[in-house]
């Protein structure tokens, strides 16, 4: 039962900060897109950070239940992705290039934004406030989750973004090949899951974590200890 409400406790905390990553993560691709000359995602109404658009009730909700209940500290998942047609791109390659990396990119850039504002916060606000500890919680789970978020996106497993990324590298039969994966996906991604193998990535998202917040708190003239 202690075992259960923990990570209950941890999911309440953590949901918002993932709700609000896997959001910008496809608003980041939808955006990137549109820069590139495809408007799909903009006229389905993806553009959005209204969260009810993104859900996918696997990725954004079961997925991370399932994390917590296996115990895993950062929640790991994904929103429904955002309509994208590369054939609209003014160049295929590097659109699609360039969107696949957006995601990640995004997380990475709202992950240094907790940080700078969890510091901000830190500096400015009396630890009085009412919910302090609340918000400086979150802001930290936020840098975790986003990088989390971010360099789980990174795996080379279609329909995740690092297989977009090598995709745009492939030839055009090569590239259908590698996307027949995707089907055998869920069922990949559950064996790494349960096998402990996306615990690895762990390392690099603690490091990253990390520098990020000292980064911070030096701006800050802060300690976060």
């Amino acid at each position: 039962m202690d075992h259960l409400q923990e990570g209950i406790q941890r999911l309440g905390y953590q949901f918002v900060p993932f709700l609000l990553a896997v959001v910008g993560h496809e608003v980041g691709h939808g955006l990137m897109a549109s820069l590139w000359g495809d408007k799909t995602a903009k006229d389905a109404g993806r553009l959005t950070l209204n969260p009810l658009p993104h859900l996918d009730m696997f990725g954004t909700v079961l997925f991370p239940v399932i994390n917590m209940v296996l115990g895993i500290n950062v929640l790991f998942g994904w929103a429904k992705p955002v309509p994208i047609d590369p054939r609209r791109f003014k160049n295929y390659r590097k659109g699609l290039f360039c969107v696949a990396l957006a995601g990640p990119f995004s997380n990475f850039i709202m992950a240094f934004g907790c940080a700078l504002v969890l510091c901000a916060m830190v500096r400015f606000t009396p630890p009085s406030f009412i919910f302090y500890q609340e918000f400086a919680t979150m802001l930290e789970i936020g840098v975790y989750i986003n990088y989390g978020l971010g360099i789980f996106n990174l795996i080379p497993i279609p329909p995740l973004d690092g297989s977009k990324i090598i995709e745009s590298f492939l030839s055009y039969s090569a590239m259908i090949q590698y996307e027949k994966v995707a089907r055998y996906s869920f069922f990949i991604l559950i064996a790494l899951l349960f096998t402990g193998v996306l615990s690895l990535l762990s390392g690099p998202i603690v490091f990253m974590a990390h520098l990020t917040l000292g980064i911070a708190s030096m701006l800050f003239g802060v300690s976060l200890i």
